[in-house]
């Protein structure tokens, strides 16, 4: 190598070194605890396992255990948007500590426009969260229901009392199914879901 590109390539690593160690100013977002929701799991599950910014560049969404939250970059006192990804397991937290699926991390992402933002669940199910409309949806990604131009029906999820024909109990759900990481086409209608050794692609119904 050539004293010219030594001397570049050592300009090119002081220049990125210093950019690590530049003082910038560093917001803390963070949420304050409610005192009465204070629980040995609270640390665990307020751990983020994800986090992605808006291709705005005006908000930043993160994932915890239980939920989905969208943060305004210039507020970081709480989030403008909270979304319940799977609270009907806050009960099961005892159980879900003694097999360690407490600690999986799921991933979270957003839709072209920054409108939907999806997140993975259990028993291999994905929650997508409509924010202008304020809806949410739970899908299933298996094989039964991957055939081609097959319409997904949604899931629901029961929690307790008496179970509708088509809801699931919570305690049917299979934990060893997750959908940990999940992807949206920057363009299309078109996401990508993954469990386990399967990945599963889904785009609109073309009419």
């Amino acid at each position: 190598m050539s004293r010219r590109n030594l001397t570049q390539l050592k300009s090119d690593c002081i220049s990125s070194y210093s950019l690590l160690y530049l003082p910038l100013c560093c917001p803390v977002f963070e949420e304050p605890e409610d005192p009465s929701n204070r629980s040995f799991f609270s640390e665990i599950i307020s751990s983020i396992s994800d986090v992605k910014f808006s291709h705005n560049g005006r908000y930043m969404m993160t994932r915890d255990y239980l939920s989905v939250k969208i943060w305004d970059l210039n507020m970081e006192s709480r989030p403008v948007e909270t979304y319940q990804v799977h609270e009907y397991l806050r009960s099961k937290l005892c159980s879900l500590y003694e097999n360690d699926c407490i600690f999986d991390k799921f991933e979270c992402c957003w839709n072209g426009n920054d409108s939907v933002v999806m997140t993975g669940s259990y028993n291999n199910f994905f929650r997508m969260f409509d924010r202008g409309q304020r809806r949410d949806v739970t899908l299933e990604a298996s094989r039964e229901n991957s055939k081609p131009m097959q319409v997904l029906k949604p899931r629901k999820v029961c929690a307790g009392g008496k179970r509708k024909k088509d809801e699931i109990s919570v305690d049917s759900l299979d934990f060893n199914k997750k959908i940990l990481h999940t992807a949206w086409h920057p363009q299309d209608n078109i996401i990508a879901v993954a469990t386990t050794n399967n990945l599963y692609i889904f785009q609109d119904k073309v009419n």
